[in-house]
């Protein structure tokens, strides 16, 4: 093990405070600890049982890692637990609290949001949408995000959430791999002070979308857009459906919504999360993770596109009750003070965001933060990436608060290991130990488990209901990506290292995705889109460290022609157009040629190593023309 990897994980233990400690949360997670060690599956009884079913169970769990159901025999609807039963019982509570990038506002009550969700139900199903079908939600942070997700929900509609930043290619190939046959778009997102018209680039990819019969439109601007053929404004199918619709009894095991993750090949994956797996295990997530009462106003500062959005907003939010706080733009306009601004606003209590964010507090400085005091935050989680020791050191020192570092994949559903909020103490970078009802493993290659302090792949021992059930239209892809590799075993696909303190250390990819400020994208599909360039001869992206985002694609490229003058600025404005300005490459080098093996396979390793240390620094034994490196490295320093 490296000498950097050992000071890692030789962190100390940092106890909460004794007023950052919750007696309630101590003796529900002893409680929920005890009933694991029995056996998992007790545990998720615990949580099924906080929850409303439209009728019991059978049986609590059937079948291994590949092949799993949870619950069979029961029923159970996302949106009544999510949004009906509070409405019910506390219809005044705030549900979501909203704010434009331009300052503009929205408080909704349980109440009111039951009332909009159910409408918004009747009209989907009124323009023939019904349990099964695809609903797209192209948007930002809106309150119709939270509205479309849970009419879908309602009703027994799959909903897929595409991000507000993907481009007209990204768009038109997931509507349709999902063979969405709704989509619901806002005219436009507010981003850096001006509108980017997403409903113009959703209109380029329809002719694309064979499956889409109709679009409705949430009209963010007020602008009052034009509607075409096929066009339904969203105002208008809400206020035309008073009855509401009705509660669809599903099966836990159905699915309720796909994502699609990029992976190591150049086609998204469309991974499927179930009805009631994913409702259960997000409400335990959001639960645990935030120590979540009745008197928070907790601030999920991601994007609705990104999984976390809906596992601690949407979902596992709303299903624990709690006041959700929403804001659509960026996090440094108007201006660096806009973060600080909206917890003043709004009394947040609690935030959960990337480790770019506070990398980017971090870097606006002690005295704006000082200037800023926010006496009601008690606490900042962060997932997506992994998060530096000098960041969490900066937070817990300057906010004063705990920061809980939880780790998850879109895959697996939920974060599934962090320290319990106002119970368990801190490491700094950590993501603490394993959450009840999930088990993992670190072993070597041959799928050996590894000694603690020994770097290995993490991978997950048995089965959780959070837990990805299959990949859309692809089971047997679902099968080869995560469990050919470690057979038993779910893999990954990161490296980690368990500490002599029980606590798992999650070091990264161990393939070649990348995360961009918290966004997961594949390196492959960004080279697709490179390649694509009409002079770029051969492309290959690599990941490197960002001091703000985490992560940053870096493009090399080969070209046609006597000069590559001008196809850097051109390959960065056809990635930010095609995928999205979150894919858009850092740096784009055009070399003379790139490091390859005998079978002509680019060694990417080796030009991210020239790209870090102006050097190779691994195995080069397979290099076919050692003359390449020097080549890539003055194209480097060029």
């Amino acid at each position: 093990m490296d000498d950097s990897l050992t000071a890692l994980i030789a962190a100390p233990l940092i106890p909460l405070r004794p007023d950052q400690r919750s007696a309630r949360y101590a003796d529900e997670i002893a409680h929920a600890r005890a009933l694991h060690d029995a056996d998992p599956d007790d545990y998720w009884v615990w949580v099924a049982e906080q929850h409303r079913w439209m009728r019991r169970w059978d049986t609590v769990r059937t079948g291994e890692l590949g092949d799993f159901r949870y619950f069979d025999g029961g029923l159970i609807n996302v949106a009544d637990n999510c949004v009906d039963r509070w409405a019910e019982t506390v219809p005044d509570r705030p549900a979501v609290v909203w704010e434009g990038e331009p300052g503009d506002s929205r408080t909704v009550t349980y109440a009111e949001l039951a009332d909009e969700v159910s409408r918004l139900g009747a009209g989907l199903t009124a323009l023939g949408v019904g349990k099964g079908d695809v609903v797209a939600i192209y948007m930002p942070n809106l309150v119709e995000a939270f509205t479309a997700i849970h009419a879908c929900n309602r009703i027994g509609a799959i909903y897929t959430v595409l991000f507000s930043g993907f481009g007209r290619d990204a768009v038109a190939s997931r509507l349709a791999s999902a063979r969405a046959t709704v989509v619901v778009v806002a005219d436009a997102i507010y981003r850096r002070g001006k509108p980017v018209p997403l409903l113009d680039t959703l209109r380029s990819a329809r002719p694309d979308a064979p499956t889409l019969q109709h679009t409705v439109v949430v009209d963010r601007t007020g602008n009052g857009v034009p509607l075409q053929d096929g066009e339904t404004s969203y105002a208008a199918l809400v206020a035309d459906h008073p009855e509401g619709s009705e509660l669809v009894a599903l099966d836990p095991n159905e699915p309720a919504f796909l994502i699609f993750t990029s992976g190591t090949e150049s086609r998204p994956k469309g991974v499927v999360h179930s009805v009631g797996g994913f409702l259960l295990g997000t409400w335990a997530n959001a639960h645990w993770q935030t120590a979540i009462t009745d008197e928070d106003v907790y601030w999920v500062a991601a994007d609705v596109g990104w999984l976390t959005f809906p596992i601690q907003a949407v979902i596992g939010g709303l299903a624990n009750g709690a006041t959700i706080a929403c804001y659509e733009g960026a996090l440094d306009t108007p201006s660096s003070a806009r973060f600080y601004e909206v917890c003043e606003k709004h009394g947040i209590t609690k935030v959960l965001c990337a480790p770019t964010v506070l990398r980017m507090l971090r870097k606006f400085g002690d005295d704006l933060a000082h200037a800023h005091p926010l006496p009601r935050l008690s606490l900042v989680t962060v997932q997506g990436e992994p998060l530096d020791g000098e960041t969490f050191a900066w937070a817990t020192d300057t906010l004063g608060i705990p920061v809980v570092n939880a780790y998850g994949q879109t895959e697996t559903g939920s974060t599934w290991t962090y320290p319990v909020a106002g119970v368990d103490d801190l490491k700094a970078g950590s993501t603490g130990t394993t959450l009840p009802g999930h088990a993992c493993r670190v072993v070597d290659d041959d799928g050996r488990e590894v000694p603690d302090g020994t770097k290995g792949n993490l991978v997950m021992t048995r089965p959780f209901p959070t837990l990805a059930r299959t990949v859309w239209d692809d089971h047997d892809r679902y099968l080869s990506t995560y469990f050919e590799r470690f057979p038993g075993c779910y893999a990954t696909n990161d490296e980690a290292v368990v500490d002599a303190d029980g606590h798992l250390w999650v070091l990264g990819r161990a393939d070649d995705v990348i995360n961009v400020a918290a966004h997961r994208l594949s390196t492959m599909e960004i080279e697709a889109v490179v390649g694509s360039h009409p002079r770029v001869v051969e492309a290959a992206v690599v990941g490197v460290p960002d001091a703000t985002k985490g992560t940053v694609p870096v493009a090399f490229v080969t070209v046609s022609g006597d000069s590559g003058d001008g196809v850097a600025d051109e390959v960065i404005r056809l990635v930010g157009d095609t995928i999205g300005g979150i894919a858009r490459p850092d740096r784009v080098i055009v070399t003379a040629a790139m490091p390859k093996t005998r079978t002509g396979k680019i060694m990417r390793r080796l030009m991210r190593e020239v790209l870090l240390y102006g050097e190779a620094r691994s195995d080069t034994s397979a290099l076919e023309d050692p003359s390449s490196l020097d080549t890539l490295a003055s194209a480097v320093r060029a």
